[in-house]
């Protein structure tokens, strides 16, 4: 497409109150400006990036994601405000299109909508019923934008206007070379205003948006306000394709999960970033973090940690899973399965920990087929239990145990007759 993207994300986010950037604040899993800028790379290969309050900690962020975007460093000192911010953009193709790095529900699709309409400037705009805090869109009888008032420079008539902008726009690039230089700072702030170029233009024209796609986030009020509709677009886009949930308000999907097949989440269920889920039923209170889990059950309330990989097996209420490969494995309860590789047929008896780490390093568990492993058994890595093994409830296991063994270490047990009253001095009446 011919178009270049802008991204503004040098603000401070004053009214997040907090020390971290506005845009480094998450939704479903990744920073704000990290859902912009994915959305900005489906449409064009030149995407720019406008940074200054910690500038270093958000270009370290984003290129943890993307390896082909262009950093600007806005300055401020000279050139406050947002059109400040775009001075040094130098656009690769005709068309500039601004975004702002806190609008995380923008889409590919929304930002291709600005290139229908032919103007200097295509400017976004939506009716508010609580225009508090939006600069306001003034238009004429015939919806041609004159002007856009910023807030705190608005009279109290422009106030009353309820049409306000969205803040994204489409420039032509030509028109920006010709105008930016023209840009004042004489106003209330002593700031340059992107909306300021609207009455440099020959011709404005408005793209009328969705007021919940195009919402900045400026609080963390407005925070879980997106939260709750990437959500529900995330969760709505897996049930059309056929993954079953139980009451969905309650289940948390970040954003680069992937679900395959008749898959079914029940009440509760958290999926975390990496999470792949296929053909699997995902149980009550059930979290899955970067893992991959094929056609096996998992919960209720199971933990299944990063970098696990569950195939055709059942793993129960409180087992927490971590770094492990289980294929064909039942765990039904209350274990702690760390560093194991664990084949087909084995049964994990309630209360096994893998003893993975020794206050120093981590250590891998190595279990074959057909193993049953007995109640509260401790199993010190490193250490392989062969094939068709049992394990006796209780064993603590500190060496490999081979083919078609039995592994025990129980103390003998001990009977003391009439302790209980000794002890307590009491008699046995």
């Amino acid at each position: 497409m011919n178009i270049s993207v802008a991204i503004m994300a040098a603000g401070l986010g004053t009214r997040m109150k907090s020390t971290l950037p506005k845009v480094m604040h998450s939704i479903s899993g990744f920073e704000m400006l990290y859902h912009i800028i994915k959305e900005a790379k489906l449409i064009s290969d030149d995407v720019h990036v406008i940074i200054f309050h910690q500038a270093e900690l958000i270009q370290e962020k984003m290129n943890a994601y993307f390896d082909d975007i262009n950093f600007i460093i806005q300055d401020h000192a000279n050139f406050p405000g947002t059109g400040g911010a775009i001075m040094d953009v130098k656009p690769k193709y005709e068309n500039l299109l601004v975004l702002n790095g806190d609008m995380p529900m923008l889409q590919a699709k929304d930002m291709q909508n600005f290139m229908y309409l032919n103007a200097d400037v295509v400017m976004s705009a939506f009716t508010c019923k609580e225009p508090f805090g939006y600069g306001r869109v003034i238009m004429d009888s015939n919806h041609t934008v004159q002007k856009i008032v910023e807030e705190k420079d608005a009279t109290d008539e422009e106030k009353k206007v309820t049409s306000v902008n969205a803040g994204v726009y489409l420039f032509k690039t030509q028109f920006l070379k010709d105008n930016l230089p023209k840009l004042t700072n004489n106003n209330a702030q002593k700031e340059y205003y992107i909306t300021d170029l609207v009455t440099l233009a020959k011709e404005v024209k408005a793209v009328n948006v969705d007021e919940e796609t195009f919402m900045g986030v400026n609080s963390k009020y407005h925070l879980s306000i997106a939260e709750t509709l990437m959500q529900n677009r995330i969760k709505k886009e897996f049930m059309e394709k056929g993954v079953l949930m139980r009451l969905p308000q309650t289940i948390y999907i970040e954003a680069d999960v992937r679900i395959e097949g008749e898959s079914t989440l029940e009440s509760g269920v958290s999926l975390l970033r990496g999470a792949h889920i296929i053909n699997s039923v995902i149980k009550t209170n059930t979290v899955v973090e970067k893992s991959i889990i094929k056609n096996s059950t998992i919960g209720p309330m199971a933990r299944i940690r990063p970098d696990s990989n569950i195939e055709n097996s059942h793993i129960g209420n409180f087992v927490e899973v971590k770094k492990s490969t289980l294929f064909g494995v039942k765990a039904g309860h209350l274990s702690y399965l760390g560093d194991a590789s664990i084949d087909e047929g084995t049964n994990i008896g309630c209360g096994t920990i893998t003893c993975n780490y020794d206050g120093k390093g981590k250590y891998k568990t190595i279990i074959g087929k057909n193993v049953f492993v007995g109640s509260d058994t401790q199993l010190v890595a490193p250490v392989t239990i062969s094939d068709d093994v049992i394990i006796a409830s209780g064993t603590t296991v500190t060496r490999d145990v081979p083919k078609g063994a039995l592994a025990i270490n129980r103390a003998p047990l001990k009977i003391l007759d009439n302790f209980f009253y000794k002890f307590f001095g009491k008699n046995n009446d």
